[in-house]
């Protein structure tokens, strides 16, 4: 977030600090400062607060409350006054989940041109370019506050009955939009429009991007002004689909309150009038389910407890009128009103860290972690070990796969992979797929005809609760004195078999680098001549394939004898792969042209 430090000390009447004092407010209370160069500062702002720091005003609340200077000049310290309604413009929410509020603003008689010097110069302070001043004032109104905003041709809008119509709708299925920057895309159903209702056509791509068919220009007269709030997630999933990331979709997929729609209305219709002229002809605010802010609670032992400190009531409550949160006090708890910007204050824990940043993790003594014997935990670990050792010690490989799956008895809250949105109740189905993939891999390190025999243990996620699994491919050969086996496997009896079992070292000069690249096969078969032995055979052929391939040639295996008419024939797996590239069937072809030409030229004949 590059931010300005002029444009900040618009908000405090006092002097802002400059150089490291700055940095060193934002980095141990607020954000990691990226870059300082003169009046620029380049702030990473994470998730957890970027639902209202996206912005100068948020930027400047953190800054008040780590220099403990007041905000002299809040925008959003109160109310914004009734805007007068029209019913010139209609306004229809298809899916109040994918937009919560969409408020519309007619703006009559404007003179689009170019901006003031002020406005021009505080948008290229941040890096921005100057368009013209009705979207210079979208854009600066954004920057400032956080409320992402556009502004769409009027006339450009099909007009009914004397009124024209907005409809925020889901996309149809292969729909063609082209933008702002003459960029054409198509959509899918996933994805949020604007449309003129009238004429059903988009207008613009919801919380991401405006379309050309209603684009401001230098002939506009008449404005329809947009100040929305869409559901973040969406506007991620569209953005990402789409390939197409803007300021705007930035904002919206961190969530910020639906209620910076009538801020950020008040703030652009009050700057477009005032620099581009023009008359607003009235605002509708399709807001179906109001925003309702749920109080949070904590206590001074909650908080001494969590972050390891000694803060006294005092302490507490000097954070709560830094941060401008509105609390009441019960002996040593708090209920605390999240003000609507920060709607990252849900739970006792997101208090707690506010208490942390602010006062400084620095006023927290280091304290030594609890000593305590960890005996069980180690015969338990080596219990397991010691199972693993042995399975090793009989061929079989140790896999190890996720623990996510599409179906099981525990489900997700909010799984990582909508596809898989459930944890594992057996490694039974994640080791058979890992068989199936282990067998193309089989010919880099089996003989051939020989099965990959894998094993996983793992915790599994059943009804009755989690425990440990042991799965195999195939049963071993023998199971080692009380083995904790498939059917009797629990920790308890993982800490018996550990005891005083030291794990066994492999070797790592058994290891080698592996390549990324797939590995090709070929199968010969050579007829022997007379007098010579299956040895001189299989000698001569490794010299062939070692002169033709050279370090393509990774692995030769032994596949059939037989013998007809007194002769004698061999066949041989050869596996070709390359360390830095992907072989072709014509390079490889071509060594093998190269390996029968030596062979032929020994006697050999090749079937």
């Amino acid at each position: 977030m590059k931010v300005s430090r002029a444009w900040l000390q618009k908000y405090f009447d006092e002097p802002l600090p400059e150089g490291q004092r700055l940095a060193d407010a934002f980095t141990f209370h607020s954000f990691e400062v990226e870059e300082e160069a003169g009046d620029l500062i380049d702030l990473k702002v994470l998730p957890d607060r970027a639902g209202y720091a996206l912005s100068h005003r948020g930027v400047a609340y953190e800054l008040a409350a780590a220099l403990q200077k007041p905000l002299e000049r809040d925008p959003l310290l109160a109310p914004p006054s009734e805007q007068p309604a029209t019913g010139r413009l209609k306004v229809e929410i298809e899916d109040s989940q994918q937009c919560a509020r969409y408020a519309g603003a007619l703006v009559e008689g404007v003179t689009v041109g170019p901006s003031p010097a002020w406005l021009k110069e505080a948008l290229e302070s941040v890096g921005q370019r100057s368009i013209n001043n009705v979207v210079d004032a979208t854009n600066y109104v954004m920057l400032d506050i956080g409320q992402p905003l556009h502004a769409f041709d009027a006339d450009k809008l099909t007009e009914r009955d004397g009124a024209y119509a907005i409809r925020v709708r889901s996309a149809k299925e292969g729909e063609q939009i082209t933008t702002l920057t003459g960029d054409a895309y198509e959509l899918s159903g996933s994805i949020l429009l604007i449309t003129d209702a009238h004429a059903d056509a988009p207008l613009g791509i919801a919380g991401i991007k405006g379309g050309k068919a209603a684009e401001v220009t230098s002939g506009t007269k008449n404005l329809i002004v947009e100040s929305a709030n869409f559901d973040g997630s969406a506007v991620r999933r569209a953005s990402q689909r789409l390939k197409l990331v803007t300021d705007a979709s930035v904002r919206f997929q961190n969530r910020p309150s639906p209620e910076f729609v009538a801020y950020g209305m008040r703030d652009v219709l009050a700057l477009i009038t005032s620099i581009a002229g023009g008359t607003l002809a009235g605002v509708t605010d399709a807001y179906p389910s109001p925003a309702v802010p749920k109080p949070v609670s904590v206590s001074l032992g909650g908080i001494n407890g969590l972050l390891g400190s000694s803060f006294t009531k005092g302490d507490v409550e000097s954070v709560w009128k830094r941060l401008a949160l509105p609390f009441m006090a019960e002996g040593e708890a708090w209920t605390i009103t999240p003000p609507f910007p920060r709607t990252d204050l849900g739970i006792p824990e997101d208090l707690i860290e506010e208490v942390g940043r602010i006062l400084g993790y620095d006023r927290i003594a280091p304290d030594e972690l609890p000593t305590h014997s960890e005996a069980a935990d180690q015969a338990r670990f080596r219990g397991r070990e010691r199972m693993k050792d042995q399975l090793v010690e009989q061929g079989f490989t140790e896999v190890s796969t996720q623990s996510f799956a599409k179906s099981g008895d525990r489900e997700l809250a909010n799984p990582l992979d909508k596809k898989m949105p459930a944890l594992r109740k057996s490694l039974e189905k994640n080791l058979g797929e890992a068989l199936t993939l282990a067998k193309h891999y089989a010919p880099l390190v089996l003989p051939p005809g020989a099965k990959p025999k894998l094993f996983e243990v793992g915790t599994v996620f059943t009804k009755d609760g989690e425990h440990l699994e042991l799965r195999m491919t195939e049963a071993p050969a023998a199971w080692g004195k009380d083995f904790p086996t498939v059917d009797n496997l629990s920790e308890a009896n993982l800490e018996e078999y550990g005891r005083g079992y030291a794990p066994k070292r492999y070797a790592l000069g058994n290891f080698k680098p592996y390549s990324a690249y797939p590995f090709v096969v070929r199968d010969i078969a050579m007829w022997v001549p007379a007098g010579k032995t299956d040895d001189d055979a299989r000698a001569k052929l490794a010299h062939a394939v070692t002169a033709a391939a050279g370090s393509l040639s990774v692995k030769s295996d032994f596949l059939d004898r037989f013998e007809k008419d007194g002769r004698v024939s061999l066949a041989e797996r050869l596996v070709f792969q390359s360390m830095e590239r992907t072989l072709t069937d014509e390079e490889v072809n071509g060594i093998m042209e190269k390996i029968y030409a030596a062979l032929r030229a020994a006697g050999y004949e090749i079937r």
